[in-house]
Parts: structure tokens; sequence; C-alpha cells
């Protein structure tokens, strides 16, 4: 946009009223070329007629191995407890299944870190590697 020029002898100039719709012009040919160019990539599609098959479902989930530990340290099994040396052999035992099933970890606030490492060590010597923690959500405020 111009403002003036900068001819001496002259009264100052008055600012230019005309809009310059040249840079509007050359965004909008830019923007077009863009959506020319990449309008057939989003459209793009490959058309198969894909043929009929049936088969048995391949993924089977295996039921997860439960295990609680309390605050003041001890260990359950699917809500039984069991020590910490009969955990690892029952470990090694779930670990030979197929397919190999998941650990549920639950432990109270209050347990010491140090036994859940135990656990998560047991579970790692005995091939079990798949390991979640059970939290509960945060309560709902009113």
């Amino acid at each position: 946009m111009s403002f003036g020029g900068f001819e001496r002898g002259q009264a100052p100039s008055q600012p230019m009223a005309d809009i310059n719709v040249t840079p509007l012009v050359d965004v909008m040919l830019v923007l077009l070329v863009i959506f020319i160019i990449t309008a057939p990539l989003l459209a793009y599609a490959i058309r198969l007629d894909l043929p009929s098959v049936q088969s048995e479902v391949v993924g089977r989930v295996a039921e997860p191995i439960r295990i609680a530990i309390d605050a003041a340290g001890r260990l359950y099994w699917d809500a039984e407890p069991i020590e910490l040396s009969d955990l690892g052999q029952r470990l090694t035992a779930a670990a030979a299944r197929v397919p190999t099933p998941e650990i549920h970890l639950r432990a109270d606030k209050a347990t010491r870190y140090e036994r859940i490492a135990e656990v998560m060590a047991a579970a790692q010597q005995a091939g079990l590697n798949r390991i979640g923690f059970v939290t509960e959500p945060p309560a709902v405020k009113p």
C-alpha cells in the first residue's frame, strides 16, 4: 500500500484510500494451487474386490492372573492367600500356558514398594512380562 511520495515541494500527501487487492489475489491463487494438488491425494483409494473366506478367530485372550497385596504385605492369588515362595511356582506354571496370561496387580496404598518389587521380580523370573497395575478411578466431586 502506498501512503504517499517523497517529492519535495508538494503539499503533504494524503493516505491512499483504495484497497490494494494484489496481495489478496496472490494468496488466493497460492491456496487454490495447494488445494488442486492435495485434493486428489485425499480422495485416492484403490478399489479391490476381496475374496470371502471363513476362518477361526485368531486372538484368544487368556484369563488374567489377579494378584493382590494388602497393607501388611500379604499376597493373594485370586483372593486366596499365598506365600511368596509359592507365588514363583504358580507363576512358572502360568507362564507355560498358551496364550501367556497377563498379571493384574492390585496393591494397597500403604504397601511397601519392596513387596511390589518382589512380586514383579518373581513374575519376570517366571517369564511373564505383561503386568498391569489396577487402580481406582478418582472420586467424582459433586
